[in-house]
Protein backbone atom coordinates (compact mmCIF):
# COMPACT_ATOMS: atom_id res chain seq x y z
CA UNK A 1 0.00 0.00 0.00
CA UNK A 2 2.27 2.32 0.86
CA UNK A 3 4.60 2.38 -2.80
CA UNK A 4 0.71 2.54 -4.14
CA UNK A 5 0.13 5.59 -2.47
CA UNK A 6 3.35 7.22 -3.55
CA UNK A 7 3.07 6.31 -6.98
CA UNK A 8 -0.69 7.82 -7.01
CA UNK A 9 0.60 10.81 -5.51
CA UNK A 10 3.88 11.22 -8.00
CA UNK A 11 0.96 10.28 -10.74
CA UNK A 12 -1.35 13.14 -9.53
CA UNK A 13 1.36 16.06 -8.73
CA UNK A 14 3.81 14.80 -12.16
CA UNK A 15 1.38 17.71 -15.00
CA UNK A 16 2.05 20.50 -11.77
CA UNK A 17 6.07 20.07 -12.30
CA UNK A 18 5.92 19.57 -15.59
CA UNK A 19 3.75 22.92 -15.96
CA UNK A 20 6.10 24.55 -13.58
CA UNK A 21 9.24 23.53 -15.65
CA UNK A 22 7.80 24.97 -18.89
CA UNK A 23 6.74 28.23 -16.66
CA UNK A 24 10.23 28.19 -15.71
CA UNK A 25 11.65 28.42 -19.15
CA UNK A 26 8.72 30.63 -19.86
CA UNK A 27 9.56 33.22 -17.83
CA UNK A 28 13.24 33.16 -18.84
CA UNK A 29 15.13 32.22 -15.63
CA UNK A 30 18.60 32.24 -17.40
CA UNK A 31 17.83 35.84 -18.15
CA UNK A 32 16.49 37.03 -15.18
CA UNK A 33 18.30 39.96 -13.13
CA UNK A 34 16.30 39.66 -9.78
CA UNK A 35 12.73 41.29 -10.90
CA UNK A 36 9.56 39.94 -10.52
CA UNK A 37 9.69 37.80 -13.65
CA UNK A 38 13.10 36.37 -11.95
CA UNK A 39 11.46 35.54 -8.71
CA UNK A 40 8.27 34.28 -10.40
CA UNK A 41 10.85 31.88 -12.47
CA UNK A 42 13.12 31.14 -9.80
CA UNK A 43 10.46 30.24 -7.26
CA UNK A 44 9.07 27.45 -10.43
CA UNK A 45 12.34 26.02 -11.14
CA UNK A 46 12.49 25.18 -7.41
CA UNK A 47 9.44 23.50 -7.52
CA UNK A 48 9.66 21.93 -10.45
CA UNK A 49 12.92 20.16 -8.63
CA UNK A 50 11.14 18.96 -5.99
CA UNK A 51 10.33 15.43 -7.28
CA UNK A 52 11.89 12.08 -7.34
CA UNK A 53 13.24 10.30 -10.39
CA UNK A 54 13.97 7.19 -11.23
CA UNK A 55 15.86 6.15 -13.53
CA UNK A 56 19.09 6.37 -13.93
CA UNK A 57 21.08 9.57 -14.50
CA UNK A 58 23.81 9.67 -17.76
CA UNK A 59 27.22 9.54 -15.94
CA UNK A 60 28.26 12.34 -18.76
CA UNK A 61 31.88 11.11 -18.81
CA UNK A 62 32.33 11.21 -22.25
CA UNK A 63 36.28 12.78 -22.58
CA UNK A 64 38.93 12.75 -19.46
CA UNK A 65 42.42 14.86 -19.03
CA UNK A 66 45.41 13.08 -18.82
CA UNK A 67 48.60 14.53 -17.98
CA UNK A 68 49.43 16.25 -21.58
CA UNK A 69 46.23 15.62 -23.21
CA UNK A 70 42.49 15.20 -23.15
CA UNK A 71 41.22 11.71 -24.66
CA UNK A 72 37.80 10.28 -25.41
CA UNK A 73 35.59 7.87 -22.95
CA UNK A 74 32.87 5.78 -24.51
CA UNK A 75 30.65 3.62 -22.22
CA UNK A 76 30.69 0.03 -23.37
CA UNK A 77 28.51 -2.48 -21.36
CA UNK A 78 31.05 -5.68 -20.67
CA UNK A 79 28.31 -8.46 -19.11
CA UNK A 80 24.79 -7.51 -18.76
CA UNK A 81 23.06 -8.94 -15.99
CA UNK A 82 19.21 -8.98 -15.14
CA UNK A 83 20.10 -6.81 -11.72
CA UNK A 84 23.20 -5.15 -12.86
CA UNK A 85 25.82 -4.74 -15.40
CA UNK A 86 29.23 -4.46 -15.79
CA UNK A 87 30.01 -0.78 -17.47
CA UNK A 88 33.12 0.25 -18.65
CA UNK A 89 34.44 3.23 -19.49
CA UNK A 90 36.73 2.68 -22.44
CA UNK A 91 39.23 5.16 -23.14
CA UNK A 92 40.34 6.23 -26.27
CA UNK A 93 44.18 5.16 -25.76
CA UNK A 94 44.91 1.80 -27.87
CA UNK A 95 47.82 0.11 -26.98
CA UNK A 96 48.53 2.08 -24.07
CA UNK A 97 45.48 1.97 -22.08
CA UNK A 98 46.80 -2.18 -21.63
CA UNK A 99 49.78 -0.23 -19.06
CA UNK A 100 46.80 0.92 -17.10
CA UNK A 101 46.00 -0.91 -14.27
CA UNK A 102 42.24 -2.34 -14.29
CA UNK A 103 39.61 -1.21 -11.67
CA UNK A 104 36.11 -2.44 -10.87
CA UNK A 105 34.77 0.47 -8.82
CA UNK A 106 31.96 -1.15 -7.25
CA UNK A 107 29.15 1.20 -6.10
CA UNK A 108 26.43 1.02 -3.39
CA UNK A 109 23.31 -0.73 -4.02
CA UNK A 110 21.50 1.58 -1.46
CA UNK A 111 18.97 3.52 -2.44
CA UNK A 112 21.06 5.53 -5.00
CA UNK A 113 22.07 4.89 -8.90
CA UNK A 114 26.08 3.92 -9.41
CA UNK A 115 26.32 7.59 -11.09
CA UNK A 116 26.42 8.85 -7.23
CA UNK A 117 30.19 7.85 -7.96
CA UNK A 118 30.62 10.12 -11.21
CA UNK A 119 33.22 12.20 -9.46
CA UNK A 120 34.75 8.90 -8.19
CA UNK A 121 35.10 7.48 -11.33
CA UNK A 122 36.49 10.39 -13.37
CA UNK A 123 39.42 11.07 -11.48
CA UNK A 124 40.16 7.08 -11.37
CA UNK A 125 39.94 7.36 -14.94
CA UNK A 126 43.11 9.54 -14.91
CA UNK A 127 45.58 6.64 -14.39
CA UNK A 128 43.46 3.69 -14.69
CA UNK A 129 41.24 1.38 -16.89
CA UNK A 130 38.02 1.54 -15.16
CA UNK A 131 35.19 -0.30 -14.82
CA UNK A 132 32.09 -0.09 -12.30
CA UNK A 133 29.13 -1.71 -11.04
CA UNK A 134 25.79 -0.03 -12.69
CA UNK A 135 23.17 -1.28 -10.46
CA UNK A 136 19.76 -1.60 -12.10
CA UNK A 137 16.16 0.04 -10.13
CA UNK A 138 14.46 -3.14 -8.95
CA UNK A 139 11.17 -2.05 -9.75
CA UNK A 140 12.28 -2.22 -13.16
CA UNK A 141 13.65 -6.13 -13.00
CA UNK A 142 10.35 -8.62 -14.16
CA UNK A 143 9.39 -11.84 -11.51
CA UNK A 144 10.67 -13.63 -14.17
CA UNK A 145 14.22 -12.64 -13.63
CA UNK A 146 14.22 -14.39 -9.49
CA UNK A 147 14.98 -12.98 -6.23
CA UNK A 148 18.38 -10.72 -5.86
CA UNK A 149 20.17 -11.91 -2.53
CA UNK A 150 23.02 -10.69 -0.26
CA UNK A 151 24.81 -14.08 -2.26
CA UNK A 152 23.58 -13.02 -5.31
CA UNK A 153 25.46 -9.30 -4.56
CA UNK A 154 28.98 -11.25 -4.16
CA UNK A 155 28.48 -13.28 -6.72
CA UNK A 156 28.08 -10.70 -9.14
CA UNK A 157 31.10 -9.07 -8.10
CA UNK A 158 33.24 -12.63 -8.50
CA UNK A 159 31.82 -12.78 -12.60
CA UNK A 160 32.70 -9.04 -12.95
CA UNK A 161 36.01 -9.15 -12.01
CA UNK A 162 36.65 -13.05 -13.86
CA UNK A 163 34.82 -10.61 -16.97
CA UNK A 164 37.65 -8.34 -16.53
CA UNK A 165 40.33 -11.00 -16.46
CA UNK A 166 43.47 -11.54 -14.28
CA UNK A 167 45.21 -8.43 -12.86
CA UNK A 168 42.60 -6.49 -11.94
CA UNK A 169 41.94 -3.96 -8.82
CA UNK A 170 38.55 -3.71 -6.65
CA UNK A 171 37.47 0.11 -5.03
CA UNK A 172 34.31 -0.39 -3.08
CA UNK A 173 32.86 2.22 -1.74
CA UNK A 174 30.15 2.21 1.71
CA UNK A 175 27.74 -0.37 1.70
CA UNK A 176 29.21 -2.96 -0.77
CA UNK A 177 32.70 -3.31 1.16
CA UNK A 178 31.52 -6.29 2.70
CA UNK A 179 30.42 -7.84 0.00
CA UNK A 180 33.77 -7.07 -1.57
CA UNK A 181 36.35 -8.60 1.05
CA UNK A 182 33.86 -11.59 0.92
CA UNK A 183 34.13 -12.22 -2.93
CA UNK A 184 38.38 -11.48 -1.88
CA UNK A 185 38.02 -14.26 -0.12
CA UNK A 186 36.20 -16.33 -1.75
CA UNK A 187 38.19 -15.82 -4.41
CA UNK A 188 41.28 -16.38 -2.44
CA UNK A 189 40.72 -19.53 -1.26
CA UNK A 190 39.12 -21.12 -4.68
CA UNK A 191 42.96 -19.66 -6.09
CA UNK A 192 40.48 -17.72 -8.39
CA UNK A 193 43.51 -16.42 -11.21
CA UNK A 194 41.37 -13.38 -11.70
CA UNK A 195 41.31 -12.59 -7.51
CA UNK A 196 42.04 -8.68 -7.47
CA UNK A 197 45.42 -7.59 -6.68
CA UNK A 198 44.37 -4.98 -4.75
CA UNK A 199 41.18 -4.00 -2.47
CA UNK A 200 40.45 -0.27 -1.42
CA UNK A 201 37.73 -0.25 0.94
CA UNK A 202 36.25 2.95 1.50
CA UNK A 203 33.88 4.10 4.56
CA UNK A 204 32.53 0.59 4.64
CA UNK A 205 30.24 -0.84 7.42
CA UNK A 206 32.93 -3.77 7.87
CA UNK A 207 32.70 -4.08 11.70
CA UNK A 208 29.65 -1.93 12.70
CA UNK A 209 30.31 -2.62 16.47
CA UNK A 210 32.91 0.25 16.85
CA UNK A 211 31.93 3.60 17.05
CA UNK A 212 28.05 2.73 15.99
CA UNK A 213 26.56 5.98 14.32
CA UNK A 214 22.76 6.74 14.29
CA UNK A 215 22.67 4.84 11.16
CA UNK A 216 23.48 1.82 13.05
CA UNK A 217 21.53 2.50 15.75
CA UNK A 218 18.48 2.10 13.38
CA UNK A 219 18.95 -1.14 12.11
CA UNK A 220 19.38 -2.73 15.40
CA UNK A 221 16.00 -0.42 17.13
CA UNK A 222 13.79 -2.46 15.81
CA UNK A 223 13.75 -6.76 14.78
CA UNK A 224 13.98 -7.68 11.27
CA UNK A 225 10.27 -8.44 11.26
CA UNK A 226 9.43 -5.03 12.05
CA UNK A 227 11.79 -3.96 8.99
CA UNK A 228 9.76 -6.50 7.10
CA UNK A 229 6.36 -5.47 7.73
CA UNK A 230 6.79 -1.54 7.51
CA UNK A 231 9.80 -0.95 4.71
CA UNK A 232 8.85 -3.67 2.86
CA UNK A 233 6.30 -3.06 -0.59
CA UNK A 234 5.77 -4.33 -3.47
CA UNK A 235 6.15 -2.36 -7.05
CA UNK A 236 2.67 -0.86 -8.30
CA UNK A 237 1.64 -1.05 -11.81
CA UNK A 238 2.83 -0.36 -14.78
CA UNK A 239 6.29 -0.91 -13.75
CA UNK A 240 8.09 -4.34 -15.17
CA UNK A 241 9.03 -5.50 -11.95
CA UNK A 242 5.20 -5.36 -10.99
CA UNK A 243 4.10 -7.24 -7.66
CA UNK A 244 8.26 -7.67 -6.71
CA UNK A 245 9.16 -6.82 -3.10
CA UNK A 246 11.42 -4.33 -2.63
CA UNK A 247 12.59 -1.64 0.03
CA UNK A 248 11.28 1.53 -2.15
CA UNK A 249 14.65 4.07 -2.98
CA UNK A 250 12.39 6.86 -1.81
CA UNK A 251 11.74 5.67 1.66
CA UNK A 252 15.77 5.37 1.95
CA UNK A 253 15.93 8.89 0.89
CA UNK A 254 13.24 9.61 3.20
CA UNK A 255 15.62 8.32 6.05
CA UNK A 256 18.68 10.19 4.57
CA UNK A 257 17.00 13.43 4.79
CA UNK A 258 15.66 12.88 7.98
CA UNK A 259 19.64 12.91 9.71
CA UNK A 260 19.92 16.55 8.24
CA UNK A 261 16.54 18.33 7.28
CA UNK A 262 17.23 21.38 7.79
CA UNK A 263 20.89 21.39 5.97
CA UNK A 264 18.23 20.17 2.65
CA UNK A 265 15.58 23.54 3.21
CA UNK A 266 18.65 25.62 3.18
CA UNK A 267 19.95 24.12 0.09
CA UNK A 268 16.55 25.16 -1.85
CA UNK A 269 16.37 28.14 -0.11
CA UNK A 270 19.81 29.00 -1.36
CA UNK A 271 18.67 27.19 -4.68
CA UNK A 272 15.74 29.85 -5.42
CA UNK A 273 17.78 32.95 -3.71
CA UNK A 274 20.60 32.33 -6.40
CA UNK A 275 18.05 31.84 -9.51
CA UNK A 276 16.37 35.29 -8.31
CA UNK A 277 19.65 37.33 -8.30
CA UNK A 278 20.63 35.87 -11.41
CA UNK A 279 23.63 33.96 -9.73
CA UNK A 280 22.89 31.34 -12.01
CA UNK A 281 26.41 29.68 -11.34
CA UNK A 282 26.54 29.53 -8.02
CA UNK A 283 22.74 27.84 -8.16
CA UNK A 284 23.70 25.35 -10.69
CA UNK A 285 26.28 23.60 -8.45
CA UNK A 286 23.21 22.60 -6.13
CA UNK A 287 21.08 21.84 -8.94
CA UNK A 288 23.71 19.55 -9.92
CA UNK A 289 23.47 17.99 -6.64
CA UNK A 290 20.22 17.36 -6.39
CA UNK A 291 19.56 16.26 -9.55
CA UNK A 292 21.54 13.27 -8.76
CA UNK A 293 20.78 13.06 -4.82
CA UNK A 294 16.95 12.98 -5.99
CA UNK A 295 17.21 9.99 -8.21
CA UNK A 296 15.92 6.92 -6.56
CA UNK A 297 16.87 3.08 -6.61
CA UNK A 298 14.33 0.92 -5.48
CA UNK A 299 16.25 -2.45 -3.54
CA UNK A 300 15.55 -5.88 -3.63
CA UNK A 301 13.73 -7.04 -0.55
CA UNK A 302 15.54 -9.85 0.45
CA UNK A 303 18.85 -8.10 -0.12
CA UNK A 304 17.86 -5.40 1.79
CA UNK A 305 17.04 -7.66 4.81
CA UNK A 306 19.89 -9.44 4.97
CA UNK A 307 22.00 -6.94 4.20
CA UNK A 308 20.32 -5.28 7.58
CA UNK A 309 20.55 -8.43 9.43
CA UNK A 310 24.12 -9.28 8.53
CA UNK A 311 25.87 -6.24 8.67
CA UNK A 312 24.42 -4.27 11.26
CA UNK A 313 22.81 -6.68 13.53
CA UNK A 314 24.43 -9.90 13.68
CA UNK A 315 28.13 -8.65 12.30
CA UNK A 316 28.44 -11.37 10.57
CA UNK A 317 31.73 -11.17 8.61
CA UNK A 318 33.32 -9.46 11.50
CA UNK A 319 32.93 -12.10 14.10
CA UNK A 320 33.86 -15.06 11.75
CA UNK A 321 30.60 -16.27 10.27
CA UNK A 322 29.39 -14.85 7.47
CA UNK A 323 27.81 -17.52 5.17
CA UNK A 324 28.20 -17.59 0.92
CA UNK A 325 26.28 -20.43 -0.66
CA UNK A 326 26.63 -22.51 2.42
CA UNK A 327 30.91 -22.14 2.82
CA UNK A 328 31.90 -19.75 4.95
CA UNK A 329 33.70 -16.86 4.16
CA UNK A 330 37.55 -16.77 5.34
CA UNK A 331 38.94 -13.70 5.24
CA UNK A 332 42.26 -14.96 6.37
CA UNK A 333 42.56 -17.23 2.75
CA UNK A 334 43.36 -13.77 1.41
CA UNK A 335 46.98 -13.46 1.07
CA UNK A 336 47.85 -12.18 -2.31
CA UNK A 337 45.59 -8.93 -2.28
CA UNK A 338 46.96 -5.34 -1.03
CA UNK A 339 44.48 -3.78 1.39
CA UNK A 340 43.89 -0.61 1.71
CA UNK A 341 41.15 0.90 3.85
CA UNK A 342 40.02 4.82 3.87
CA UNK A 343 37.89 6.96 6.35
CA UNK A 344 36.84 10.09 6.87
CA UNK A 345 37.30 11.97 10.12
CA UNK A 346 33.80 13.53 10.04
CA UNK A 347 31.85 10.16 8.85
CA UNK A 348 28.59 10.01 10.34
CA UNK A 349 26.96 6.86 8.32
CA UNK A 350 30.40 4.80 8.37
CA UNK A 351 32.43 6.00 11.92
CA UNK A 352 36.30 5.72 12.01
CA UNK A 353 37.00 2.12 12.93
CA UNK A 354 34.20 0.54 11.19
CA UNK A 355 36.19 0.25 7.77
CA UNK A 356 39.85 0.13 9.40
CA UNK A 357 38.68 -3.49 10.94
CA UNK A 358 39.29 -5.16 7.46
CA UNK A 359 42.82 -4.80 8.35
CA UNK A 360 42.48 -7.47 11.78
CA UNK A 361 40.41 -9.87 9.67
CA UNK A 362 42.94 -9.98 6.74
CA UNK A 363 45.34 -11.54 9.38
CA UNK A 364 47.71 -13.32 6.50
CA UNK A 365 48.41 -10.50 4.64
CA UNK A 366 51.70 -9.09 4.86
CA UNK A 367 52.33 -5.81 6.43
CA UNK A 368 53.86 -4.41 3.40
CA UNK A 369 50.50 -4.78 1.45
CA UNK A 370 48.81 -2.87 3.40
CA UNK A 371 47.73 0.84 4.26
CA UNK A 372 45.36 2.51 6.23
CA UNK A 373 44.31 6.54 5.72
CA UNK A 374 41.74 8.40 7.96
CA UNK A 375 41.25 11.58 5.94
CA UNK A 376 40.49 14.81 8.42
CA UNK A 377 38.05 17.24 8.04
CA UNK A 378 35.62 14.96 5.82
CA UNK A 379 32.23 13.32 6.38
CA UNK A 380 30.75 10.35 4.37
CA UNK A 381 30.39 11.84 0.81
CA UNK A 382 34.30 13.31 1.23
CA UNK A 383 35.55 10.51 1.21
CA UNK A 384 34.75 9.63 -2.15
CA UNK A 385 34.25 13.23 -4.16
CA UNK A 386 35.12 16.74 -3.26
CA UNK A 387 38.66 18.54 -2.97
CA UNK A 388 40.08 16.39 -0.21
CA UNK A 389 39.31 13.43 -2.29
CA UNK A 390 41.06 14.91 -5.80
CA UNK A 391 43.85 16.22 -3.77
CA UNK A 392 44.75 13.93 -0.86
CA UNK A 393 42.87 10.62 -0.91
CA UNK A 394 42.71 9.55 -4.64
CA UNK A 395 46.52 10.00 -5.45
CA UNK A 396 47.08 7.51 -1.97
CA UNK A 397 44.48 5.40 -3.58
CA UNK A 398 46.47 5.28 -6.81
CA UNK A 399 49.48 4.90 -5.23
CA UNK A 400 48.53 1.57 -3.77
CA UNK A 401 46.64 0.34 -6.77
CA UNK A 402 49.86 0.84 -8.91
CA UNK A 403 52.76 -0.60 -5.87
CA UNK A 404 50.18 -3.74 -6.27
CA UNK A 405 49.93 -3.63 -10.12
CA UNK A 406 53.32 -5.41 -10.88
Amino acid sequence: MLYQAYQIHSDATSPLRLMSQIGSSVFGVSQSNGGVLSKVSAALDVFSRLRLTHARPDFGIDAVTLTDRTVAVAEEVTLDLPFGRLLHFKKNLGVELETQPKVLLVAPLSGHFATLLRETARTLLQDHDVYITDWRNARDVPLTKGAFSLDDYIDYMIRFLETMGPGGHVVAVCQPCVAALAATAIMAEDDNPCQPRSLTLMAGPVDCRVNPTAVNELANSKPIEWFEKNLISRVPLPHAGFMRRVYPGFVQLSAFMAMNPERHKQAFVDMYRHLADGEHDKAHGIQVFYDEYLAVNDLPAEFYLETIVKVFQTYDLAKGELMFRGRRVDTKAIRRTALMTVEGERDDICAVGQTVAAQDLCSNIRPYLKNHHVQTGVGHYGVFSGKRWNQQIYPRVRDAIHASNG
